[in-house]
């Protein structure tokens, strides 16, 4: 019995950990190739800053997720913002983050680096 609310729990906890955020759109790394040269777009990568370094799209800019809530102010609300980290899992948070400062088109990498090819 204690194991099934164990695994119960941890359902429950991985659920909440990688819902996606009110507003919040996921996009496959498919989607994502077809607007990489859209300059329309804010295309931020919120892996640290030797994650970046190792390997990166070339269009999006490094803002890792830990420094993203003081930076939030130097990004266009008004536009649409993509961010990708290596699962998608710290993307997801950001643009939670995001998504809460007021940002109406928020896309998520899902799968991210690690999906890309």
């Amino acid at each position: 019995m204690e194991w099934i609310i164990l695994l119960l729990a941890i359902a429950v906890f991985m659920y909440f950990r990688t819902k996606t955020a009110k507003g919040v759109k996921n996009i496959s790394p498919n989607d994502l190739k077809s607007i990489l040269n859209d300059k329309s777009k804010q295309l931020i990568d919120v892996r640290t800053p030797g994650e970046y370094k190792t390997r990166h799209i070339v269009q999006f800019q490094n803002i890792p997720l830990d420094q993203l809530p003081s930076k939030v102010n130097k990004l266009d609300a008004n536009r649409d913002i993509i961010v990708i980290c290596q699962s998608g899992m710290r993307s997801a948070r950001a643009a939670s983050i995001l998504s809460k400062a007021g940002f109406t088109s928020v896309y998520n990498v899902k799968g991210g680096m690690s999906r890309w090819s």
